[in-house]
């Protein structure tokens, strides 16, 4: 055999290695949309996140991290806590806040659902702290889909003046992106749209998806982290801007009510616990 005929062979091997990993995907036919268990965080002062209400209490707050599935493609959202959490069974402690636990790592659960994360056509980042993008090195080959606000305050000069650690996500500075300037129609038919908020951090967006069966919902970020705060509208004292924390969650209760939208809010461990998790889905 010559050795072009060769090297012709090898790629036609791995062409066909590829289109084999991609025909494993489960077909879609229509949006769906799974939610994983990316975590738990044990907080000692819950007014950190209620300044001046609930003083020294204790509150555990979940992780959640979704895959959402369309006919055109994928898109993770948000990405959890970090597996390596799962390896320590006592949990691992952050600072003298926070004790974060985690059962099961996203990449076990990503892999009950049939989808190759290698495959993952976007990631959506609702913002850049550590509890939400702690495996970003599962998707490789995704595009970034984050408000240019939020990239810059990332990966510029002033990251940890935002809470920011660039330590953390160094595999993202070589992920593709696609800088947002508002809200975005991620497969262009208005079933799944990134809401631009921002307040929490300098460019925080949540994500609309309208599934068929189920209805409409709105993946909070940290718009709001648990539903008292929500029902009063406090904003935590670390978040960028009070203000326009205050407006973006206006802003967004008004979209939910003209669309007839269910808020699901990302880190609320007693409402997350009535939701269905992966490999079970939602349509």
């Amino acid at each position: 055999m010559s050795l072009k005929l060769r090297a012709l062979c090898a790629s036609l091997a791995v062409f066909a290695c590829t289109a084999h990993a991609a025909d494993t995907n489960p077909a879609v036919s229509s949006l769906r949309l799974y939610v994983f268990d990316c975590g738990t965080i044990d907080v000692s002062d819950i007014s950190l996140f209620s300044p001046g209400v609930d003083k020294g209490q204790k509150k555990t707050l979940t992780d959640s991290c979704y895959l959402v599935a369309h006919p055109k493609g994928t898109l993770v959202w948000d990405a959890g806590l970090p597996d390596e959490v799962a390896k320590e069974k006592a949990g691992v402690k952050r600072g003298q806040s926070f004790h974060l636990r985690m059962n099961k790592t996203l990449a076990q659960q990503f892999k009950e659902t049939g989808f190759s994360p290698e495959s993952v056509t976007y990631l959506g980042l609702s913002h850049m702290h550590f509890d939400h993008i702690g495996n970003v090195g599962l998707f490789p080959k995704a595009t970034l889909l984050m408000q240019a606000e939020e990239y810059e305050a990332a990966f510029g000069p002033d990251s940890a003046k935002y809470g920011n650690d660039p330590k953390n996500y160094p595999t993202l500075s070589a992920n593709p992106v696609t800088k947002l300037a508002g809200d975005h129609d991620v497969f262009g038919d208005g079933s799944v749209v990134i809401k631009r908020a921002i307040g929490h951090t300098p460019g925080h967006q949540t994500l609309f998806v309208k599934l068929p069966k189920t209805g409409n919902v709105l993946l909070s970020g940290d718009l709001v982290h648990f539903s008292k705060n929500w029902e009063n509208r406090r904003v935590p004292s670390f978040n960028v801007d009070k203000e326009l924390s205050l407006k973006a969650m206006e802003e967004q209760a008004q979209f939910m009510k003209a669309n007839k939208a269910t808020l699901w809010i990302q880190h609320d461990l007693e409402q997350n616990a009535k939701i269905r998790h992966a490999p079970k889905y939602y349509e």
